[in-house]
């Protein structure tokens, strides 16, 4: 069932309201839609080079106000919030979660935010654990943002081949972005 999901949400990249589509995706994928907007993204900037940012933005747009349902979810329907996280297998990790995102809720945003690992577990998360909104919010924007615009220049720039490197490395990929960030936080601090 997953397959054809995954099929017909990259069919909506061809379809002559892709952009709406995508949207929508991109809002839904954040709070409980399982298929990433990447899906529709990838095939829409090989297309479209001259639209990638474009594209990025209405992911970004729309991941955000996602996120917030999302974070909605677990605040205020906790119930609900919970099946979603047990329908994705993560309800079983919770108390290991909430200790994880009282010590370092931020990290844990930015980390998974900007990684291809479901969003919707962190929004509905840090609206259960009842995480500061207006962080999450500004956290939320930067993460998508700096994942969609990253994804949009790739593809512009080179096209289906480094997809595929950056696809098989991703990983990799994540572990270096993470290691610049925490590099520049010391040299900042060590400044201050």
């Amino acid at each position: 069932m997953l397959r054809k999901l995954y099929d017909w949400v990259f069919s909506l990249a061809r379809h002559r309201h892709a952009t709406r589509s995508l949207a929508v995706v991109s809002f839904a994928e954040s709070s409980f839609f399982p298929i990433p907007p990447d899906v529709m993204l990838a095939p829409m900037v090989l297309a479209r080079p001259d639209r990638a940012y474009f594209y990025a933005t209405v992911c970004t747009v729309a991941s955000v106000l996602g996120g917030v349902l999302g974070y909605a979810i677990g605040y205020f329907l906790e119930p609900v919030g919970m099946a979603i996280l047990s329908t994705l297998g993560k309800a079983d990790t919770f108390e290991a979660s909430k200790e994880l995102f009282q010590k370092y809720g931020a990290w844990v945003i930015v980390i998974k935010g900007a990684t291809p690992i479901p969003y919707k577990l962190i929004t509905i998360s840090a609206g259960v654990f009842q995480f500061n909104l207006a962080l999450f919010f500004i956290l939320s924007v930067l993460t998508r943002s700096a994942r969609f615009f990253l994804v949009a220049f790739v593809l512009r720039r080179w096209g289906p081949p480094m997809l595929k490197i950056v696809e098989r490395r991703l990983a990799l990929f994540t572990v270096l972005f993470l290691i610049v960030m925490l590099a520049g936080l010391v040299a900042v601090k060590f400044l201050h």
